[in-house]
């Protein structure tokens, strides 16, 4: 009989769990799930919310830190054929409202130490809403309508008696189905849920996993945030090719992630420019035994140059990926390893089952060289902004058919002779100055090219002359001497004069939001108070 592969996200997780019942899937800090301890966990998860009155498609928040119970959360939610949506754990007041109202959730599953915040943030809610709290038992009062139950009591004895999945237990969801909701950090407005189905989410992860070239053999270090679209696929893919995924509470500890490299035989290190940052102001890095690393990637925000040759230079063993995505698509574009040192700026060619156009506001795809913005085609392609219908669509649509739409990155790029794509910057990111049409990521690739420098940020700031005045805002190096004259003299060297900052201003270090990406509306934020 032939069998064909899964077509819902929780299946891969069923599939691996009988083909590999007793290896290790997950690991968090001591703790060791087989794939079997796993999926026998999810399925009376699933059970339980079922119990619970869930139906087909309610929307399940999870707000939980990394951990073994915000991964079982993700495919029980699943297999109740329910719609799971991740959030970064420390999300507070006003905006947590909006995302639990605008979801309409039906239950959320999060830790007992976010009692007081939720009781903040849902003060005079209406809905009635499950919750569901991790943690030690103790009496509860909620300031909202709710009905509070207890993780450990979803695992009863009762629920041992759980058959497998079967379609008398769990509703059978279509691929078509949503299978998810990411909420976008709404740095410059409201957070918007990304509809993903299970399709869209198999077909992403199918095609970073076949340019990557995963195997059971890999082992996957996560120190990114669940609710963050870049971490959240790790795990996702992992589960699919039925490798091990070493999770991590966060990457501010770096000596330990780096110990869990040798310690775990981790293959596969995917992080963004931030973590780089601080890898190299550490003193003692070539301590570390990291020689079972495969491959490392990047995919969060761009990566500075210097960045990419230091890496290059101190792993030259380790194939490197630039990439590129959004939540919107997951990912796009992917450089292949043998081209980064050739091509350090570029962030490569389209994803396997991926097209992309680069084209003007019109809609025409721009000539060889020249920039434009950057549209998607694909399976990876989300279905549009969950209870979103007053915002403008980012679709267009070249005929009829559904699976004709382009979805409208907001990012601009240019592309060589060689069809290689270079990102310029977002629309918001590029600063018009002095009738320029200038990029902030190149000028912070040519502060960062300094070795005193560390991290760099640059913005447009309203000016009554120029339009906009280019600010740089500049982290030094641990220990490095740097002036506000060293950064301008860099810039004067390698810019055009209308693209040399007019304000550099030396900080000890720049606001990032959870998934380590530096915040640039904060530092809007204060120049425009």
């Amino acid at each position: 009989m032939i069998e064909f592969d899964p077509v819902l996200v929780h299946e891969w997780l069923t599939r691996s769990a009988r083909r590999f019942p007793q290896k290790e899937a997950l690991i968090f800090g001591e703790q060791r799930w087989t794939y079997a301890a796993l999926e026998q966990k999810a399925s009376k998860l699933g059970q339980g919310l079922i119990n619970l009155g869930i139906k087909r498609q309610d929307r399940v928040i999870v707000l939980l830190n990394n951990s073994p119970e915000a991964v079982i959360s993700i495919y029980g939610i699943l297999k109740s054929g329910a719609v799971f949506a991740v959030l970064d754990a420390t999300l507070k007041g006003e905006k947590l409202r909006y995302i639990l109202e605008n979801a309409q959730a039906h239950t959320l599953i999060t830790h007992i130490s976010k009692a007081r915040i939720l009781n903040e943030a849902l003060k005079g809610h209406q809905e009635k809403m499950n919750i569901i709290w991790i943690g030690p038992r103790k009496d509860i009062t909620c300031d909202f309508p709710s009905e509070n139950f207890f993780w450990e009591s979803l695992f009863t004895e009762d629920s041992e008696s759980i058959p497998q999945v079967n379609d008398f237990i769990f509703p059978k969801s279509l691929d078509v189905d949503l299978a998810c909701l990411i909420y976008t950090s709404g740095s410059t407005g409201r957070p918007k849920g990304v509809m993903s189905t299970h399709n869209n989410m198999i077909s992403a992860a199918r095609s970073i996993i076949q340019y990557l070239d995963n195997s059971p053999d890999d082992r996957i270090l996560s120190i990114l945030p669940l609710s963050f679209s870049y971490g959240l696929y790790q795990v996702i893919m992992a589960f699919m090719f039925g490798g091990t995924v070493i999770l991590e509470p966060s990457f501010l500890y770096l000596h330990q992630v780096l110990g869990r490299v040798r310690q775990e035989q981790v293959t596969g290190f995917p992080f963004v420019p931030t973590i780089v940052a601080m890898l190299r102001q550490l003193k003692d890095i070539q301590n570390y035994d990291l020689g079972s690393l495969r491959y490392m990637t990047n995919a969060g925000a761009a990566m500075p140059v210097e960045h990419i040759r230091w890496l290059r230079d101190m792993f030259p063993q380790v194939s490197f990926y630039s990439m590129y995505g959004l939540t919107e698509c997951i990912r796009v574009l992917y450089l292949q390893p043998e081209d980064v040192d050739q091509r350090p700026t570029s962030v490569g060619r389209a994803m396997p089952n991926c097209e992309v156009k680069i084209v003007d506001e019109q809609g025409n795809e721009v000539p060889t060289g020249q920039s434009g913005e950057l549209i998607v085609r694909g399976a990876n392609v989300m279905q549009g902004y969950w209870n979103n219908d007053n915002q403008k669509s980012p679709f267009s649509r070249t005929n009829q058919h559904l699976s004709d739409r382009f979805i409208h990155t907001g990012d601009y790029f240019k592309k060589d002779e060689e069809g290689f794509l270079y990102f310029l910057g977002r629309k918001d990111d590029i600063i018009k100055s002095k009738g320029e049409r200038i990029s902030a990521k190149e000028i912070e690739n040519t502060i960062c090219s300094l070795d005193q420098v560390a991290e760099a940020a640059v913005i447009g700031v309203p000016d009554d002359i120029l339009g906009q005045a280019i600010k740089a805002f500049v982290v030094p190096a641990s220990g490095a001497q740097l002036s506000i004259r060293d950064v301008l003299k860099v810039c004067q060297h390698n810019l055009e004069a209308f693209a040399v900052p007019k304000f550099v201003e030396l900080m000890e270090a720049l606001p990032k939001i959870s998934n380590g990406k530096i915040d640039k509306q904060t530092l809007k934020n204060t120049i425009q108070a």
